[in-house]
């Protein structure tokens, strides 16, 4: 079972350390374990209270009314704001943390219910920017910069890829438009939930989009431009490199001096990455993503 740091509860849940640590003490919130050096541990339970707690909290609730509720009272007040009528930004975050309490369970049916439920309220692009896109920088599938995934993440990545799959399967090109995007992961790069959400992206705005992958060899991007026309080349640089030259990225990849090539990563990657060249655009949200769209 994984143990957390304080620090990495303090991510995952947006509460504060010395704010945990008071209510430890004032409201015995909950108690975390010690390692023989007194360094405080939290197990996968205490981080799904604290995670609904954090829920409730920014939905308007008291920490004084909250530590009063055992944790059946908490998770059923978390799933009562999930079917509000309520139109707060909030409901957001109930429903993020309700899929990271699901992944540390390795709870599909929960997860597909939360899922489920969040497309129902947002619909599935809106639900992919205010929910999915937040819940992956939550827990580190897009944009990391660790090469170790906990196995949790690996299943909550697994969920996502397969819904992710499924609903790009679902869209249809209705006409053909100027720009067709080619989509790949450079060698060495296997995180592919950022690259099919993006891919969704894409092609939910009627774009064309040729997606290559995983691990994809520079030389076989070459192959590609010399058999069709393409406007953009979109790819994903996931873990840190050590000062990465963009000019010979794309002279790997004999992409011309025109075509735009767009790089998403995270702030921590591109501090390595040596540009020089014009065409080249650093993405680090989705947000980003629309812009060129």
């Amino acid at each position: 079972m994984k143990l957390y740091h304080i620090s990495e509860l303090e991510q995952l849940s947006g509460i504060r350390a010395p704010t945990i640590r008071i209510w430890e003490r004032r409201y015995n919130l909950i108690q975390p374990g010690r390692t023989d050096t007194n360094i405080r541990m939290y197990d996968d339970r205490q981080v799904r209270k604290l995670l609904n707690v954090a829920t409730l909290l920014n939905n308007g609730f008291k920490i004084s009314k909250i530590a009063e509720l055992d944790e059946d009272g908490i998770h059923a007040m978390v799933l009562g704001l999930q079917n509000s009528d309520s139109e707060t930004d909030d409901i957001a975050t109930a429903f993020i943390n309700g899929l990271i309490v699901a992944m540390l369970d390795f709870d599909e049916v929960n997860f597909e219910i939360t899922y489920t439920a969040a497309v129902k309220r947002y619909g599935l692009f809106d639900a992919m920017l205010q929910v999915f896109y937040p819940l992956l920088q939550k827990i580190g599938i897009m944009w990391t910069t660790e090469d170790v995934i906990p196995v949790q993440e690996h299943f909550a990545s697994a969920v996502m890829r397969r819904k992710l799959m499924a609903a790009t399967d679902a869209l249809v090109i209705k006409k053909k438009r100027r720009k067709k995007f080619l989509l790949l992961l450079p060698p060495g790069e296997w995180h592919e939930i950022g690259l099919l959400f993006a891919n969704y992206v894409i092609r939910s705005k009627d774009i064309e989009t040729i997606y290559l992958g995983q691990n994809v060899p520079y030389e076989q991007v070459a192959a590609v431009l010399e058999k069709t026309k393409i406007s953009h080349v979109l790819l994903f640089l996931i873990t840190r490199r050590e000062q990465m030259d963009i000019a010979s990225l794309r002279k790997s990849m004999k992409l011309l001096n025109e075509l735009p090539l767009l790089v998403a990563c995270s702030s921590a990657v591109t501090g390595a990455l040596q540009c020089t060249t014009s065409n080249t655009y650093f993405l680090q949200s989705p947000f980003d993503l629309l812009q060129h769209l």
